[in-house]
């Protein structure tokens, strides 16, 4: 009976601890070794500059430079940047239609609305406010790496550090036990997806040289980025 009643509980539980499930440029991982990468992105048709080390080509409409970011020698960040730059009326339109074309796209997780108001002088608050531009979105997380072993193994834990056999098996004990499995479960889902979602971050914002301005777009795998270890 006790073994029913938790094989059915388990089945309650969407999601679980996941493989490492990292952010893509293009489809390629944002992860392994820069060598490798950069055998990726001349496979998509971009063209090495070795004096800048950086790629050139076309992305999103747009002629691009593309630069790879490293930690531990594992590759950690693409860099997108337009290479050509554009005044502020040009950029505020660019600024606001990316967004609108991350917002649309069922791959990312809006995190806010990011849209520049029209009347906004992005010059004046760029330089007497200091005022960055940017817009954070994250990717979905690949559901076919998900290991739903992990949350039944704590789902069942949890249930029998609260609840004896005697409780499990008292069927007046049933309702109020599988309330507290979907409520576990619910959680535990919620806190799973946003860790999953803020390891796959993609951002941009609006950067400016000599009074005229341009976007730089970074697709980053948080697994990867520095976190103090090498202090």
């Amino acid at each position: 009976m006790k073994k029913a009643i938790l094989f059915m509980f388990m089945h309650v539980a969407l999601t679980a601890s996941a493989q490492k499930d990292v952010t893509k440029f293009l489809g390629i991982p944002v992860d392994g070794l820069k060598s490798e990468m950069k055998n990726k992105l001349k496979a998509k048709g971009f063209t090495y500059d070795i004096q800048n080390d950086c790629f050139e080509g076309e992305f999103n409409g747009r002629e691009v430079n593309i630069f790879i970011g490293t930690n531990n020698n594992k590759v950690w960040r693409i860099m997108v940047c337009d290479k050509t730059p554009c005044g502020e009326g040009e950029i505020k339109i660019r600024f606001n239609h990316l967004c609108r074309q991350f917002e649309k796209n069922q791959k990312y997780v809006a995190l806010s609305n990011y849209t520049i108001p029209d009347e906004e002088d992005i010059s004046y608050e760029m330089i007497v406010h200091n005022k960055r531009y940017e817009a954070s979105y994250c990717q979905y997380p690949d559901t076919s790496l998900i290991d739903k072993s992990a949350l039944q193994n704590k789902l069942q834990e949890a249930i029998l550090k609260e609840y004896t056999q005697e409780d499990i098996a008292n069927p007046e004990k049933q309702q109020e036990i599988m309330e507290k499995v979907i409520e576990f479960s619910k959680k535990e889902t919620e806190d799973l997806f946003f860790e999953l979602t803020k390891k796959k971050l993609v951002w941009f914002m609006i950067s400016e040289m000599y009074r005229m301005y341009y976007i730089t777009i970074f697709y980053d795998n948080e697994y990867n980025h520095s976190d103090g270890e090498d202090l």
